[in-house]
């Protein structure tokens, strides 16, 4: 029997079999990219010959190592919009050798506290987070003491930076598009959201005098959203501005009730928006660039760079169902 068939085999054996020095080994281990590539190489086919594995459980407990893990907390895994920005993030961990840790806050904010403060205690490298409404700062300035924190879609400022979309402009934009045809309704969540609250600001800046008759904020479902578009509908609205995405599948389901069809804009684009007749329109924050961004703003502040907070600007999407 040799001696790596009678023990695991270690960083020093694979320097050694690749002809680097430990530290180069470490460093490709703990995801570092600015290796030579002849290096990385070598490194790489050592790991793959000897079947060495890095022990992360040791790696996390020794001062100044990394885990190699990224966590990251979204609102609703149920939800495509929060899929789409798990998977542009983990996309970005793969590429730098890192695992990234998903968990949903279910925008709940005692369940968030608990996910940052498990995910700490685990290790991770860097946090990348979505705030739930509430009282999400002291997790978040906890979880900072020991990691970057990147917060995503909406800001805190007790992260290391914020990445969110100009939703006020974005919902500005489609309101000037829909109230040619009338007055706008608005559906949409909880105003304890910050992205509900600026998506309803540039509503309402927009449309001028807001006929509260014409607004709902209690679509968190699709079924509520199919509620909430009938009232607003029977109170005299002749376009609506659904603030996401399951208020804009509610209102769908409403028009088909009812048997009628109202211009309407959504946010946060679907993957049925394009196949519907006619195609919803969306005022769209990139999911995917949302997700890529924040992974990487972490990476950024684990290798000592600078990160600030930055503004992104949505898209206007048109695809017809704007219009009569």
């Amino acid at each position: 029997m040799t001696e790596h068939a009678r023990r695991a085999p270690t960083m020093n054996d694979v320097a050694a079999h690749a002809g680097v020095g430990l530290k180069t080994v470490s460093r490709y281990v703990n995801g570092e990219t600015n290796i030579r590539p002849d290096l990385a190489q070598r490194i790489a086919g050592a790991i793959e010959t000897l079947g060495y594995r890095r022990n992360l459980a040791a790696a996390s407990i020794r001062p100044g190592q990394r885990s190699g893990v990224i966590g990251l907390i979204i609102g609703d895994l149920g939800n495509p919009y929060w899929s789409s920005v798990a998977r542009a993030a983990e996309r970005v961990c793969a590429e730098r050798r890192h695992l990234l840790v998903t968990a949903s806050s279910e925008e709940d904010p005692e369940r968030f506290a608990a996910l940052a403060d498990r995910l700490v205690d685990q290790r991770v490298d860097a946090l990348v987070a979505v705030p739930p409404p509430g009282a999400e700062s002291s997790a978040v300035e906890r979880a900072r003491r020991h990691i970057p924190v990147i917060a995503i879609d909406r800001p805190s400022p007790h992260a290391t930076c914020s990445i969110v979309y100009d939703n006020r402009g974005g919902a500005e934009a489609a309101v000037a598009v829909l109230r040619e045809h009338g007055p706008v309704g608005y559906v949409g969540d909880t105003l304890a959201m910050w992205t509900m609250a600026e998506r309803y600001g540039g509503y309402a800046a927009a449309v001028g005098a807001v006929d509260e008759r014409l607004v709902a904020h209690d679509a968190h479902t699709m079924d509520d959203a199919i509620g909430a578009a009938a009232r607003v509908i029977e109170a005299g609205a002749r376009a609506i501005l659904a603030a996401n995405n399951r208020a804009a599948l509610g209102t769908l389901r409403t028009f088909a009730d009812r048997g009628e069809r109202l211009p309407l804009i959504g946010f946060d684009d679907f993957e049925l928006a394009s196949v519907v007749n006619p195609p919803v329109s969306v005022a769209t924050p990139d999911s995917a660039a949302l997700g890529a961004r924040g992974a990487l703003a972490a990476f950024a502040a684990l290798a000592g760079e600078a990160v600030a907070d930055e503004v992104l600007a949505p898209g206007l999407l048109l695809r017809g169902s704007e219009r009569p």
